[in-house]
């Protein structure tokens, strides 16, 4: 495996390394031990929420020590998140960190008093959370991922390993609809930009990959696009075995989708997105108002293409696009 070596710009502002011995509820001004933070993810973990550990271990915070963070994990889907967030609430935690788009709605629909740090948020603005990037005006700020907009790049990566106007199939959850409509959107709009045809296939659970793979297949389409899902990227490998078995290239929205033994992953670097979460916190914790605080876009982003699953496709990957991946599993 080898990697090519990133630079990405910081938050603007400094930072100091430890709280005093007592800090105060964001929510209530009551005093307590060390600061509580909630943590709300619609996924199990993973290494992305560790990065969000280490940014906090690089600001000075020693959980245990000097801040202690409250886990609410899901298991790829959404539908307890309602009940996650209404405990954290009742915790009376100092800040909540919200995992992707419909955890943070959800944090905000619960509180409106509680700090709430979200964490790749696709489109903060469109879906209601912020009122401006620049300016955030309420309780919710932290970082964008941008990811549906990024759509349209991964259709243009897999679509130099095919013959001209194949069609595609784009993988979508409709259990997660917020999100995957922005990026449906966006796959629309790259359709009809580069003339090529795509066909929508869903699956709301891995019972119905197979189902969405057949689908595929009677439609003969040529690759397939995996959109940014928790679902999905918590079963990348079972679809990277489907579309192995199924001779389909296929594309995904982050590196542990191409980790798991899809052919290429093109999106921001999560890990990144995580840990510069912790500096939102740190300042928030030391006073800031979340609607004070800039929402941060990412300004890393990773592409990687897997050798060994290119071999089991028989596709040769053409010098031009290895040059430009900034990782390649052999």
């Amino acid at each position: 495996m080898r990697r090519r070596e990133f630079i990405s710009l910081g938050l603007a502002g400094g930072v100091t390394l430890a709280l005093p011995p007592l800090a105060a509820s964001a929510q209530t001004g009551r005093k307590r031990a060390v600061p509580l933070v909630g943590y709300l993810a619609p996924a199990p973990r993973s290494h992305s929420d560790d990065a969000f550990r280490v940014g906090l271990r690089d600001l000075g915070y020693e959980v245990g020590q000097n801040i202690e963070i409250e886990y609410r994990w899901g298991n790829g889907t959404f539908q307890r998140l309602p009940d996650f967030v209404a405990e954290l609430v009742n915790l009376d935690v100092d800040v909540i960190v919200a995992i992707l788009t419909q955890a943070t709605l959800e944090a905000k629909k619960a509180t409106s008093t509680i700090p709430i740090v979200m964490v790749g948020v696709a489109d903060p603005v469109g879906t209601g959370l912020i009122a401006s990037l620049s300016h955030p005006g309420g309780n919710v700020t932290g970082t964008s991922s941008i990811a549906a907009d990024l759509v349209g790049k991964q259709l243009e990566l897999i679509q130099e390993l095919l013959p001209k106007n194949s069609l595609i199939a784009v993988l979508w959850n409709p259990a997660n609809l917020v999100f995957q409509q922005l990026q449906l959107k966006q796959a629309d709009d790259a359709s009809r930009t580069s003339g090529v045809p795509i066909q929508k296939v869903s699956a709301g659970n891995p019972e119905e990959f197979p189902s969405a793979f057949a689908a595929i297949r009677k439609e003969n389409a040529q690759a397939l696009v995996i959109l940014g899902d928790p679902l999905f990227s918590q079963h990348a490998g079972a679809l990277s075995k489907l579309a192995i078995e199924n001779r389909l290239p296929t594309v995904g929205a982050n590196r542990r989708v191409g980790e798991a033994g899809n052919l290429i992953a093109y999106g921001p670097s999560y890990a990144e997105l995580f840990k510069r979460s912790a500096v939102y916190v740190d300042k928030i914790l030391k006073g800031a108002k979340p609607r004070d605080l800039p929402v941060e876009q990412p300004t890393k982003f990773e592409f990687l293409i897997n050798l060994k699953t290119a071999k089991a496709l028989g596709i040769t990957i053409p010098p031009s696009l290895l040059a430009r991946a900034d990782e390649v599993i052999e």
